[in-house]
């Protein structure tokens, strides 16, 4: 999977832009929501344990968390958001797997859709590239802010399977399950991160240049602009050179 990071590292850039328009916290609060439907309880819901520490992580508001967990329990009324997980191929055959959150499923299909074909791309049936994907935690670390031993020191022990540097950064990997043990074995160490989700990982790359790399860096982006969107994962692979170019 070498190259993530460099994908990972423009999902960090794109979050820290969506934190000054507040963008962040919409879609943080529609995670806690979907998250607490499973139980308001965080003792007992890992997945809002996860979403309620990634909004702590983002200064939200107590009281936002608080409505969003209850929103999501029925304890106050809002509308029906559901979950949906779209799966596509972009230019040059990079797979791509779209994570919404919508309260009209019609009309997002119909949205993602349109922008898949504007740049080139196509959404696929269900299950027509989640098989080139792994279910992963993976935390993103800025490389000047830790060493390699520092990681292996503070991650091994709380499940870590990989440690990487790939470009600028640090990726740690580790089970799904494992996600939370990571994330505080590393606050723990004071090593701060840039950005700590479970995730769908590419199992393999597909290495795009020229107008195809061009093509794919303007869907990832569109799809990330879209409100109902929550996450983009893809395999796509561009030289750090020319992603520097690109998104300069």
């Amino acid at each position: 999977m070498s190259g993530h990071s460099k994908w990972a590292t423009i999902k960090h850039k794109k979050a820290a832009q969506d934190r000054k328009r507040g963008k962040l916290f919409t879609r943080l609060i529609k995670e806690i929501t979907i998250a607490a439907r499973s139980g308001g309880d965080p003792d007992a819901n890992p997945r809002l344990r996860t979403a309620i520490a990634a909004a702590k992580a983002a200064s939200m508001p107590q009281e936002n968390i608080i409505r969003a967990i209850k929103r999501g329990t029925g304890e106050i009324e809002g509308g029906q958001i559901e979950e949906v997980m779209f799966e596509g191929y972009g230019p040059g055959g990079a797979a791509v797997m779209v994570l919404a959150a919508t309260d009209n499923r019609n009309r997002t299909v119909a949205e993602i859709r349109h922008i898949f074909s504007k740049h080139g791309g196509n959404l696929g049936e269900k299950n027509s590239v989640a098989f080139m994907f792994e279910r992963k935690s993976h935390v993103l670390i800025e490389g000047d802010k830790t060493t390699e031993d520092e990681l292996m020191a503070a991650v091994l022990d709380a499940g870590a399977e990989d440690i990487r540097k790939d470009g600028d950064n640090w990726e740690v990997i580790a089970p799904p399950d494992q996600h939370e043990a990571v994330v505080e074995a590393l606050q723990k160490a004071g090593i701060e991160t840039l950005n700590a989700e479970i995730a769908w990982l590419p199992q393999n790359l597909v290495k795009l240049e020229g107008k195809q790399a061009e093509q794919m860096l303007k869907l990832s982006e569109a799809l990330e602009e879209h409100d109902d969107v929550q996450s983009v994962y893809s395999n796509f692979d561009i030289d750090q050179k020319e992603l520097e170019r690109l998104t300069a």
